[in-house]
């Protein structure tokens, strides 16, 4: 009889598990900021492929974002940080639409802020079993 028990147990457990760590791709904006805080805070490609497209993704642009960001801190010896605001999801055609988001990217040293500003990107997501993210462009 324990031994059910705590099989039993197990098994909530693990279904309790599952369900806190389900990857949520069902609302676009959702889908876009996970994407930025994996792509650009984490900066993990393993973490961020969870919310890219399966294939033809565009991301050349936000890679270089990244890279520059990166690039930075190693030659000023600065930490650049990146948030988002405003994101503003367009209406969704055939599986497709796009989120509108501003980047606000500040440089920092000595816990000193050496520098900001404010981009404002698009990013175009196709609803591939829940939504990924396709593509990121900058805005002019």
């Amino acid at each position: 009889m324990l031994t059910l028990l705590c099989l039993g147990g197990v098994g909530i457990a693990v279904l309790l598990y599952d369900e806190e760590t389900k990857i949520d791709r069902a609302e676009p904006d959702q889908v876009t900021s996970s994407f930025l805080r994996t792509y650009l805070v984490n900066r993990s490609d393993d973490e961020a492929a969870l919310y890219i497209c399966a294939s033809g993704a565009k991301l050349e642009e936000i890679a270089a974002l990244r890279a520059e960001n990166i690039n930075r801190e190693a030659q000023f010896g600065t930490s650049v940080s990146v948030v988002w605001e405003s994101l503003t999801v367009a209406p969704a055609t055939g599986g497709v639409t796009s989120v509108s988001v501003d980047l606000v990217i500040t440089g920092s040293k000595g816990g000193v802020q050496t520098s900001s500003r404010t981009e404002p990107w698009s990013f175009q997501l196709i609803d591939q079993d829940g939504w990924r993210v396709c593509g990121a462009t900058k805005e002019p």
